[in-house]
């Protein structure tokens, strides 16, 4: 399998680790920010956003990184990363979704201030509302999880991976944060996992 994206895009991140619980052998080519590549003709006809991650399973061609995410849970990790039951399923679903549609814009603010604009530049007092608002979106996960293990019950499922990508930059970044315990406790459950350290848990750039 190919995986088109830089190591330090969030996006490529949650792909790189679902592929690694699954067990996909893989080969990543730098594409995208610094590298460039992702304007090019041959890349926008694999992925007409141009953006990353992208992938390619033996000729089956995937973007949208939480797509990628089920697409690899459902074909290689079936009855665990991909519950079976649709119940189940629907809860690692809407916490996969839940993260896109959410909490994505607060965390946007929070990293791209911190981390991707010079001192002189950032917009504190954006940052500071945006860490606020992540803090009280992320205290909803944290009732969730208050008689679960993971977002979908007991077992680590795919529902996992794009949300636990953001709780790594959400403690990793100089912000104040509320003493959420749950999620905490979450984190540092996921944080036990080698493809978790080996892809998510980098320095941010």
């Amino acid at each position: 399998m190919k995986i088109w994206g830089r190591a330090n895009s969030i996006n490529v991140q949650k792909v790189l680790w679902a592929a690694d619980e699954c067990s996909v052998k893989h080969d990543r080519e730098d594409i995208g920010g610094a590298f460039g590549g992702n304007d090019q003709a041959w890349y926008l006809k694999m992925n007409p956003n141009g953006v990353v991650p992208t992938i390619d399973d033996g000729g089956c061609v995937i973007w949208e990184s939480n797509s990628a995410v089920r697409y690899l849970a459902a074909k290689y990790a079936a009855g665990t990363l991909w519950p079976v039951d649709p119940g189940q399923r629907s809860e690692a679903d809407r916490w996969m979704d839940w993260q896109l549609s959410t909490i994505s814009e607060a965390m946007r603010i929070v990293f791209w201030g911190l981390v991707r604009t010079p001192p002189e530049k950032r917009d504190t007092a954006a940052i500071k509302k945006a860490a606020d608002d992540a803090g009280k979106l992320f205290g909803r996960l944290d009732t969730w999880l208050a008689d679960r293990r993971f977002v979908a019950g007991g077992h680590f499922t795919m529902g996992d991976i794009p949300v636990g990508c953001f709780a790594y930059r959400w403690y990793a970044l100089d912000i104040e944060r509320p003493d959420l315990k749950n999620l905490r406790a979450w984190y540092e459950r996921l944080a036990t996992r080698p493809a978790y350290a080996k892809h998510v848990m980098i320095k941010l750039t």
